[in-house]
């Protein structure tokens, strides 16, 4: 490579209204630290890898990136906010975690973590309901949200789905959610199965005198993935379902920028893609706080305890990040939140009731705690894996130990007996 005639780095510099990205980089052989930071700085922004006429030194000092931070493979760069067209988070992504990650100047490159200025935070809508506008749906103040995914995830009919669902409002679950590959095929048919669900909702809603939520999804091409959004608000439902990653931002963009009075289920899967490799790709908090600012108001980021990876502190972390105003901590970025809603954190994948203790002690009340198997294979049913996720959650709030509320509740101690529990 050519010696590069500007420099992108300033590390007397002070970030004010900027975009910043915590990057951490790997540089390919034979190539320093700095040397490496400013070919990212460079090609994220205004510069390219030789001369080029009408790039002067005051666009490069004016709208060029900054790099004000080295600390080891840990390195922080600052974006004017003029480089970016608001409310256009593919336009945003595309500059900061586009041509970079291909380059051959970095042998791996991670983006940790993006914090936002103020002026790009206000541009988008965030989440419509947020935490408290779902409590508020639910007429819950404080516990912990729970729920399901029906399962099988694939296989079972509309009328199938519809009665697991009905079964698991009835054992006292919150959420009912539709898997997310489960679409429009041709044994469960979207319309159909939706209708037919909703249908079993509203009767469970009277016998229980307890609201609930549908989760349905919509995953789909994008004009189709609005139609189906509306079919669900104009037939009785509350809520839809959109995989982010695989649908893309600037669909999940388009849903929210709909007119439509549901709440949005944020999907994550695919994420694993780009997020588990700890030195190439984008990290998970990243994504989440990408997902907050276009506007999820539940996000799922994991469990701790269940099948999926996620490192505790990193899951509480994400947790932490997506829920609360402003967040001070070393290993992420300041991130003040303005008029953005926070976003409620999905913890599912292998979880059961005898999860749920530990869980809500890590975790905290404000989460949604969603069991499929956890569920669906309980030894008594469906309806007894519901039951056994509420009293696992009524122990929890009364501070009495699983092990004992169990003794007096069957559903609760076939859970346990078949799955154990945590203390």
């Amino acid at each position: 490579m050519k010696k590069e005639k500007y420099k992108f780095i300033d590390l007397n510099y002070r970030p004010k209204n900027d975009l910043i990205c915590l990057f951490r980089i790997s540089p390919a052989r034979g190539l320093s630290m700095k040397k490496a930071a400013n070919t990212v700085a460079l090609e994220s922004s205004v510069g390219t890898w030789d001369k080029i006429s009408g790039l002067s030194e005051r666009i490069i000092k004016e709208k060029g990136a900054k790099v004000f931070s080295i600390k080891k493979d840990q390195v922080k760069i600052a974006y004017p906010v003029e480089l970016f067209e608001l409310k256009n988070m593919p336009s945003i992504l595309s500059g900061i975690a586009g041509n970079v990650f291909g380059m051959k100047a970095v042998e791996n490159l991670r983006l940790e973590d993006i914090s936002f200025p103020k002026k790009i935070i206000k541009s988008f809508l965030g989440p419509r309901f947020g935490i408290k506008g779902i409590r508020k749906k639910l007429e819950i103040k404080k516990r912990p949200l729970i729920g399901t995914i029906v399962k099988p995830k694939l296989g079972l009919t509309s009328s199938q789905h519809a009665e697991y669902a009905y079964n698991s409002w009835k054992g006292g679950l919150d959420l009912v959610k539709s898997d997310e590959n489960l679409t429009n095929q041709t044994f469960n048919k979207f319309k159909d199965r939706f209708k037919k669900t909703i249908k079993k909702m509203e009767k469970v809603e009277k016998e229980t005198g307890e609201k609930k939520i549908y989760v349905e999804n919509v995953s789909a091409e994008t004009k189709e993935m609005i139609k189906r959004a509306r079919f669900i608000q104009d037939n009785g439902g509350n809520c839809a379902m959109i995989d982010i990653i695989t649908c893309g931002w600037a669909s999940f963009q388009t849903l929210r920028n709909e007119d439509l009075d549901l709440i949005i289920h944020a999907h994550r899967a695919g994420h694993g893609m780009f997020t588990e490799n700890p030195k190439h790709g984008m990290s998970m908090l990243t994504v989440a706080k990408i997902a907050r600012i276009i506007g999820a108001d539940n996000l799922h980021v994991g469990a701790i305890f269940g099948k999926m990876k996620g490192e505790k502190e990193d899951v509480i972390n994400i947790k932490d990040e997506i829920e609360k105003q402003f967040l001070s901590k070393k290993h992420i970025l300041n991130q003040k939140w303005y008029n953005v809603k926070p976003t409620f954190a999905v913890c599912s994948g292998g979880i059961h009731a005898g999860t749920i203790q530990k869980l809500v002690r890590v975790m905290g009340k404000d989460i949604i705690a969603q069991a499929g198997g956890g569920v669906s294979a309980h030894p008594l049913g469906v309806e007894a894996g519901a039951k056994s996720m509420r009293q696992a959650i009524d122990a929890v709030m009364k501070k009495i130990d699983l092990k004992e509320y169990a003794k007096t509740h069957k559903e609760l101690r076939g859970a346990i007996n078949r799955w154990g529990y945590l203390k």
